[in-house]
């Protein structure tokens, strides 16, 4: 039985949109999330609909925006000049800017963090470092693999 400190191993289909909306990620049996129960890997509201459940246990959850990833928020979007990214030779290569792409930043201290083009300016590129799924009701669909 799922319970604090147990490694559990899920299969499941993420959809956005309501059970029968548009799959955004997909796991299975043999390549299965897994984690451990209560160490703040998973958002609480997953960790909750599982808990006691056993391996071969079903589950279908909804976790609305305000459990799962928050809203998205305006000031995760930034705004930096091209120039930021110039490539090995020297110049700005624009064709490397597409929106949707994603591009890896550090922040001050040195942690990287994944930033999506949002809005492609003349002079500089918007980018997005709100999570992927903000502004998002989560709807899983999934069985319980293991429990250690």
């Amino acid at each position: 039985m799922i319970k604090n400190g147990s490694e559990v191993a899920v299969k499941y289909q993420l959809f956005l949109d309501g059970f029968d909306g548009e799959m955004f990620e997909e796991t299975n049996e043999e390549n299965p999330l897994s984690f451990v129960m209560g160490s703040g890997e998973m958002l609480t509201a997953f960790e909750e609909a599982i808990r006691d459940k056993n391996p071969g246990d079903s589950f279908q959850i909804h976790i609305p925006v305000v459990d799962a990833y928050g809203e998205e928020k305006e000031e995760f979007f930034m705004e930096f000049p091209k120039s930021d990214f110039i490539g090995e030779d020297g110049e700005v290569h624009d064709e490397l800017f597409e929106v949707g792409e994603i591009i890896p930043m550090n922040t001050p201290e040195g942690d990287e963090v994944l930033g999506v083009v949002a809005e492609i300016k003349l002079n500089s590129i918007i980018l997005d470092f709100n999570h992927p799924l903000a502004d998002e009701d989560l709807f899983f669909i999934g069985e319980v693999v293991s429990v250690k």
